[in-house]
């Protein structure tokens, strides 16, 4: 159905397109016609005659369209905590960061969530999630701040509510102190849903329930949290087999591997999406598809904790949904989004796949679309076709970094990452010539800096 006439319109032209739509449509150089907050056309060659209400026209020449990035995993306080615990694997760098973790407030986690949010927005992502686990008594309204944070920056944004339960006394890693009750974050966690949860097919905000990990997290509350979930009907998310160590946690504390454990306590289904996925076998893989059960691939932070590789090219020939993930930039300091289309790439092909583990188109398709499918807004978001929502990224492909590759998406995928010229989220501009519009960068980046100086200094105090 066409929009209304009176609709305020954007129009993209002269652009490489790549749409990432069911048949990996392309146009070496076409248009988009943006219509409020919706994809209103796309094609070949010049837009439409006669449009009513343009505002802006821009020229694509130089630049790849495609839509904008979704980011599936992250941890925004982690941004004011980068740099330390460098040569550790999970479990260590948990027990070595979790004590300065358990000190953050209100004031950090919005600084945090400002400059994690602005480095993945400077680069293209459109779509973003936090995962937040760490609520510490008095630290104040910690998601009313993240939330806050996504909406002054315009983008479309996931809060999975985290908690954790199981603590050093109880046979988890976390300290006693950081973590909350059963009852408690299971009230929490409801308010958080029905205080900011919107399921309209435009929403800006939604909720997931997202207890932490099998590490930290007691089995009455993986149930309860489920029964949460889908009594609400939000979405559920947590970690899942990222490293050796947890597979031999699970079996020595539950009497099996995490994915029979996820199954045993109601975490596999269409509606429920996992990190890592590192450690999985045939039959782990096998559960995931026949379920529909999402991965967030990690692959940069992966690396850092030298969790190992997700089988990544076999959970796609299976039918698993896979998304990228930044994951928490404690663990993978860049925070960029974009650059895990490279590594995804890249960190596959050492496995056992080689060169035909992952492409380019691939690489991209995990990035947009599949990340939208995780997040389980395919039909909103996630490629660019009419009646899409208008979340789409203009990255410039005729400066030095670039030029010299032909095919647009390799270019974008193999190539240094690409200066973001113009990002829409809902139809509104977001990034201009790789800056934010909505926020002050600089303040973020003098407010991050404080208020990870201050972190430090409470936690040595402690």
């Amino acid at each position: 159905m066409a929009a209304p006439a009176d609709l305020q319109r954007i129009v993209i032209e002269n652009c490489a397109i790549a749409t990432v739509d069911a048949d990996d449509t392309e146009y070496a150089s076409g248009h988009v016609v943006v219509a409020g907050n919706k994809i209103e056309s796309i094609g070949a060659g010049k837009a439409p005659e006669g449009l009513q209400n343009v505002v802006r026209r821009v020229d694509g020449t130089g630049h790849l369209v495609t839509p904008g990035l979704v980011n599936t995993h992250h941890h925004f306080y982690q941004w004011i905590t980068r740099g330390l615990a460098t040569d550790h694997n999970l479990f260590n760098w948990l027990v070595a960061l979790y004590p300065t973790w358990a000190r953050i407030d209100e004031q950090m986690v919005k600084a945090a969530a400002q400059g994690s949010l602005g480095m993945m927005a400077r680069g293209g992502v459109t779509t973003a999630m936090d995962h937040h686990y760490v609520f510490p008594k008095n630290s104040g309204d910690l998601s009313g701040a993240i939330i806050g944070a996504a909406s002054d920056m315009g983008v479309r944004f996931t809060l999975a509510r985290g908690s954790m339960d199981r603590s050093e006394k109880d046979g988890g890693l976390p300290p006693d102190f950081a973590v909350e009750t059963l009852e408690g974050a299971l009230a929490a966690t409801a308010e958080t849903v029905d205080k900011h949860h919107d399921a309209s097919f435009d929403a800006m905000t939604q909720v997931a329930v997202a207890p932490c990990s099998p590490f930290s997290v007691s089995t009455e509350l993986m149930k309860q949290g489920a029964e949460l979930a889908r009594a609400k009907g939000v979405r559920l998310h947590t970690h899942g087999s990222e490293t050796v160590e947890e597979e031999k946690f699970c079996h020595e504390l539950f009497g099996m591997g995490p994915t029979d454990y996820f199954e045993s306590t109601g975490w596999l289904g269409d509606d429920v999406w996992m990190a890592h996925c590192v450690h999985m076998n045939d039959s782990d893989i096998a559960a995931f598809a026949r379920t529909g059960t999402g991965v967030a691939h990690c692959p940069s932070s992966n690396a850092r904790l030298a969790a190992g590789i997700a089988r990544v090219p076999d959970m796609l020939k299976a039918g698993v949904p896979v998304g990228l993930g930044v994951d928490g930039t404690a663990s993978n300091e860049s925070g960029e989004l974009h650059t895990e289309l490279r590594n995804a790439l890249l960190i596959n092909r050492l496995g056992a796949h080689r060169e035909a583990a992952l492409n380019a188109r691939q690489a991209l398709r995990l990035g947009t679309f599949g990340g939208a499918q995780v997040l389980g807004r395919a039909t909103q978001i996630g490629s660019l076709e009419p009646g899409k929502l208008a979340d789409l990224v203009l990255w410039k492909i005729d400066g030095i970094g670039h030029s010299s590759i032909a095919d647009p998406v390799t270019a974008i995928v193999f190539g240094a990452a690409a200066p973001v010229t113009l990002s829409l989220v809902n139809g509104k501009p977001v990034v201009e010539n790789s800056r934010l519009l909505n926020v002050d960068e600089d303040a973020i980046a003098r407010s991050a800096r404080d208020e990870a100086q201050r972190l430090a200094r409470i936690a040595a105090e402690a």
